[in-house]
């Protein structure tokens, strides 16, 4: 009789908990319509897409447990698709957003309603396009504050705030990719960095109010969250005079860690805690570049954005010290000393079994120009990258997803290797220009996982064409990053530098320069699932794969259907 009254308490209990989390969330729904704008940065006139002619475009906040519909238009000339970076989609696969990944493309004058619900993150993410380089102009946060009755898992700050980091180019983003690929070279570099759209005034941009501006008040705590929404810089980021309290990164909540400086790599987001406790004056909040490769040409310049006291009476900011754009020892201590915080609302243990173990090495390479032709590349080939000597191609006439919920076959190949093809010293530079290692297959060459199996992969650098570090960014998935270092990984060794017990969650993580990292996820949500580069110059270049997820047997393991709104190629 007790067993049952327990049973019967539980039962009513459960149902009250999912009332009351269906009572608590809302429905944000809002339209972007992304069309050309023509706007100023550097001294002259751009036409550039933007969403609700804004760059950043604009930002959705809700609360946990949420659902979002986001109306999109495509107002612009070139196809478009939009992704919520770092956003499962449980259920909503087909929100996802990566082009020919999850979707065909909106075409221009076509529109798609993207619905997904936020149940069980909280934090700050953001969206893109995820279609060309359109992802430069058009961008925007996503917040996901607690839901009502819950608290942040540390001191209520007194003022939140948003810093988009980004880049700007004096052209059409897509122009300058696609002059880089029709000539197999690199693309040319960004002409400004900006601050919530915004260069700051150590650009010469002929405006007068060209720097982004957040007035404080002593005393108070500030809640910053920094976003990386630029296409191909890796940052460092300071507040002059100003420690900083790492608190979250990519929406997972991380024990307190201090520093003065902030690594944040394109994708990534990075949440910190400041406290106005200086004099009263003008602060810059500065931003430049980590580059962590050889011999490649970058904007050395540092956008800038301003923290202002009240009363100040000096007219030039005080600007950081920020780290040399080659500052490798300064990243990985930052990147390497995050763990998570195990008590926050939504950490789970790290799985204990793997059922599939990866060991995928990635970099650059070459890939042939084509008889009796010269391109940009090195030895006048075409430049290209790889995962595991897989150079990734994307479909054109249908999405991947759509081809393996239809089972079209002829699109895809499921043989993409859980270790590379030959075995060489990965990181030493002597073997950087080995013809014999640089040449890259093309294909869409995909791995296929059973539902709800734990996969470990070991993330290895090459000094293929150089070392460099990359961030690799999982959809649909956070991984637990178990440990990261620089040379060859090496087993027998390395295994026993694992963190177990609360490594850092992300959906991002730059894998450091000349080195590797292993991280760990279990594959409990079916679809298609892109895993890539997010220096979008090796995109199209194809650092790329995409884990195929089974359906689980269960309706809340199973991909439902498209949407009928669904674009069509």
């Amino acid at each position: 009789m007790v067993q049952i009254s327990l049973f019967a308490f539980g039962f009513v209990l459960a149902i009250f908990s999912l009332s009351c989390s269906t009572v608590f969330a809302d429905t944000v729904e809002t339209s972007f319509h992304v069309r050309n704008l023509t706007t100023n940065r550097l001294c002259q006139n751009q036409v550039i897409p933007a969403a609700n002619d804004s760059i950043p475009g604009p930002a959705l906040t809700v609360k946990e447990g949420d659902t979002v519909i986001v109306h999109v238009f495509n107002e612009s000339p070139y196809n478009l698709t939009i992704h919520w970076h770092g956003v499962f989609q449980r259920l909503t696969q087909w929100a996802d957003g990566p082009e020919f990944v999850t979707q065909c493309p909106i075409s221009p004058g076509g529109n798609y309603t993207y619905r997904f619900n936020l149940t069980g993150q909280e934090g700050t993410l953001w969206w893109h396009a995820h279609s060309q380089w359109l992802r430069a102009t058009v961008y925007g946060s996503l917040i996901i504050r607690p839901r009502d009755g819950q608290n942040y898992p540390f001191s209520q700050p007194d003022l939140e705030d948003t810093i988009m980091l980004g880049e700007w180019w004096n052209a059409d983003p897509n122009d300058v990719e696609n002059a880089a690929l029709a000539n197999g070279s690199a693309p040319a570099a960004a002409d400004a960095y900006t601050i919530n759209g915004w260069p700051g005034d150590l650009f010469n941009s002929c405006i007068s109010n060209n720097t982004y501006k957040l007035d404080v008040v002593p005393g108070q705590t500030l809640l910053l969250r920094i976003i990386n929404a630029a296409l191909n810089t890796q940052f460092f980021f300071k507040i002059a005079n100003h420690n900083l309290t790492v608190v979250a990164v990519d929406a997972s909540y991380t024990n307190p860690f201090q520093t003065d400086v902030v690594l944040v790599g394109p994708g990534q987001t990075t949440d910190v805690l400041v406290t106005a406790n200086q004099s009263p004056g003008l602060y810059y909040m500065a931003a430049h570049p980590y580059a962590s490769a050889v011999v490649v040409p970058f904007n050395t310049n540092t956008t800038t954005a301003i923290l202002a006291y009240p009363n100040a009476t000096q007219t030039t900011p005080i600007l950081p010290d920020l780290p040399a754009f080659n500052d490798t020892p300064t990243a990985f201590t930052f990147s390497s000393n995050l763990t998570a915080l195990v008590t926050s609302r939504f950490w789970s243990a790290v799985p204990q079994i793997v059922d599939e173990n990866m060991f995928i090495t990635f970099g650059l390479g070459l890939s042939s120009c084509g008889a009796n032709q010269t391109c940009g590349g090195l030895f006048r080939e075409r430049m290209s990258a790889s995962m595991n000597n897989r150079s990734f191609v994307l479909p054109t006439g249908i999405s991947l997803l759509e081809a393996f919920y239809r089972n079209v076959s002829g699109v895809y190949t499921e043989d993409f290797p859980d270790q590379p093809p030959s075995v060489f010293d990965y990181t030493n530079m002597n073997n950087s220009f080995d013809p014999n290692l640089l040449m890259t297959p093309k294909s869409t060459s995909l791995k296929r996982l059973r539902f709800n199996s734990t996969v470990q992969i070991v993330l290895q650098n090459t000094a293929l064409l150089g070392v460099e570090n990359h961030p690799m960014h999982l959809h649909g998935f956070n991984f637990y990053v178990l440990a990261q270092g620089f040379g060859n990984y090496d087993p027998a060794n390395d295994t026993s530098r694992f963190n177990l017990i609360n490594p850092q969650e992300r959906n991002t993580l730059g894998v450091p320069v000349g080195g590797w990292a292993v991280i760990r996820f279990r594959a409990n949500n079916p679809g298609v699932w892109f895993i890539h580069c997010h220096l979008e110059v090796h995109l199209p270049w194809g650092l790329g794969t995409a884990f195929l997820v089974e359906n689980g047997g269960t309706p809340e393991s199973t991909l439902p259907p498209p949407p009928a709104d669904f674009p069509q190629c």
